[in-house]
């Protein structure tokens, strides 16, 4: 991509992550995402699931082939109101407690409202409390400070607020000079900003796509089922746009477009695998190939729910998934790159 290009991206991220959108709540972006596809004169169409499906036709409609990345992200959601006037939480998505310790975060209530504050251990305070560092992060000892004058039960719900109101947390997204984006949420706004911009590429520069593509920006993958449906009988492949994970033994990198091999669901499919990486090659990407012990995707629920695929898996190196997560320019433009090739290039089989 060029660098005005992965500049548009990296500000299309920082609009995203800024949309509270925890996995059940994620109605303002998709119509965010819809919004931005209507202007560019891209059919789209909601699912039930409240997914939204973009469809841009191709040479061949009788073969089709499909892109996803999704929307939803991690977030909570209210369990309890504990008599002091603090909430208790349950979490959405596969992370840990210390991951959102001290972080901002804002509730939402069934009617529209949003309040905010700030999550911490009950025993926070090492002037009172000698298990301060010790105790447990878990949903027993943390809990919400709300930004409100509250001291019962009563208080908050005077408020509005109520047991299943969602929770989401502070993106804290920056650029720096060096070129990194930080941001909670990259996992996986990053990517449906790249596929935004690469539909948006293929409409200005009226690329001629040799199938009719499918671009699905799923809301239910941080819970497993995301992209198991609105996929079409014809068809044929399925290329999930996420997150490379980071950390030891791994070769993804902030810096390259991540293919995965293997996560937890088992390997993705080899000839679709073995057709990125020649394209990488061929078109000058740079690229690590990796393994994900503890992942899973939207092509890999597709392939899950019975769907007779090809599916394969890439995306921009993130590091510290599921937390404060960061990437860089160079990941996001080679990713870019690759991805703009691969909607151009034949079907694997």
């Amino acid at each position: 991509m060029t660098d005005d290009r992965v500049t548009e991206t990296v500000e299309l991220i920082k609009e995203l992550v800024q949309i509270p959108s925890p996995t059940g709540n994620t109605y303002e972006v998709i119509q965010f995402v819809k919004s931005y596809l209507d202007k560019l004169g891209i059919e789209n169409k909601l699912n039930r699931k409240g997914g939204l499906l973009a469809t841009i036709p191709g040479e061949d409609t009788s073969q089709h082939r499909m892109l996803t990345a999704h929307v939803d992200t991690l977030g909570a959601i209210v369990k309890e109101i504990k008599p002091s006037g603090r909430l208790r939480m349950d979490l959405i998505g596969g992370f840990r407690y210390n991951a959102i310790e001290g972080e901002y975060c804002q509730i939402e209530t069934s009617s529209g409202k949003t309040f905010t504050g700030t999550i911490l251990m009950h025993q926070t305070s090492v002037h009172v409390y000698k298990e301060a560092g010790t105790a447990e992060r878990n949903q027993k000892n943390m809990e919400i400070r709300l930004d409100e004058r509250v001291h019962s039960a009563d208080d908050v719900r005077k408020l509005g607020i109520e047991v299943g109101d969602f929770i989401s947390f502070d993106p804290r997204v920056e650029e720096t000079e060096s070129g990194y984006i930080k941001s909670r949420h990259l996992d996986d706004k990053a990517s449906v900003a790249l596929l935004l911009q690469l539909m948006k590429r293929v409409k200005e520069e009226g690329l001629p796509l040799p199938y009719t593509t499918h671009f699905l920006i799923s809301n239910n993958e941080e819970i497993g089922y995301g992209g198991n449906a609105s996929i079409s009988p014809e068809t044929v492949e399925y290329l999930a746009v996420d997150m490379g994970a980071m950390g030891d033994g791994q070769s993804t990198d902030e810096y390259s477009a991540s293919i995965c091999v293997k996560d937890a669901s088992g390997p993705y499919h080899y000839l679709l695998r073995k057709h990125l990486v020649q394209l990488a090659e061929t078109y000058g990407v740079d690229y690590k190939l990796d393994i994900y012990p503890y992942y899973g995707s939207d092509a890999s629920a597709a392939i899950r729910s019975g769907h007779d695929i090809v599916h394969g898996l890439v995306g921009p190196g993130i590091d510290s998934s599921h937390a404060y997560e960061r990437t860089h320019r160079d990941s996001l433009d080679h990713t870019g790159t690759l991805l703009y090739h691969y909607v151009q290039s034949k079907l694997v089989i």
